[in-house]
C-alpha cells in the first residue's frame, strides 16, 4: 500500500482520523489498571515505537504533524500515531475521546486498540493508559500524562 503524504492535517482531518481508528478498534473491557512491570514510557520516532512494540507498522498518514500507521502484533491489532506537538496530540485525544476506547499515552505518541491490546503495549512501551468518553462508568487508569483534561468532563 502506497505511503499516503499530506502537507497539513486540519481538525477535521485529524477527528477523522480519531473516528477512524476509535470504530475500527475499539471494545470495552474490564480493569485496565494493571501497573505491574511497566516500563520507562518510550520516546522515539513512530518507526522506533513500532520497533519496541515489536510492530511493523503500515503506514497511513505520512503529514508534518501526525504520522499513523496500522500494526498487528500476538496482541491484536491497533493502530500507532506520533505526532509534531504535544499541543497536537492532545487535540488528537480530545477528539478521539468522544469515539470512546482505550488510548497507551507517551509524550508525543499515541497508541489506540481495545483495552487487552493497550495493556498488553503498556508492558513494552510503558506510557499512560486513558479512556475515551463513550465508555462511562469505569475511570480508566489515570489521565496523568501532563495533559489537560479541563475542558472533556463528558459528552459534549
Amino acid at each position: 500500500m502506497s505511503t499516503q503524504r499530506a502537507r497539513s492535517t486540519t481538525p477535521t482531518a485529524l477527528a477523522a482520523l480519531a473516528l477512524t481508528a476509535a470504530v475500527a478498534l475499539t471494545a470495552c473491557g474490564g480493569d485496565a489498571d494493571e501497573a505491574a512491570d511497566v516500563p520507562k514510557t518510550a520516546t522515539g520516532s513512530l518507526e522506533q515505537l513500532a520497533k519496541q512494540a515489536e510492530c511493523n507498522p503500515n503506514i497511513q498518514t505520512d503529514a508534518k504533524e501526525l504520522r499513523q500507521a496500522n500494526c498487528a502484533t500476538k496482541d491484536g491489532k491497533y493502530v500507532l500515531a506520533t505526532f509534531a506537538t504535544d499541543r497536537g496530540q492532545r487535540e488528537w485525544i480530545n477528539e478521539a475521546n468522544d469515539y470512546g476506547g482505550s488510548y497507551l499515552v507517551g509524550r508525543k505518541w499515541v497508541a489506540v486498540g481495545d483495552e487487552k491490546v493497550v495493556t498488553a503495549l503498556r508492558g513494552r512501551l510503558g506510557g499512560t493508559v486513558e479512556s475515551g468518553a463513550s465508555h462511562g462508568g469505569h475511570s480508566g487508569s489515570s489521565a496523568g500524562s501532563g495533559g489537560n483534561e479541563d475542558e472533556h468532563s463528558g459528552h459534549h
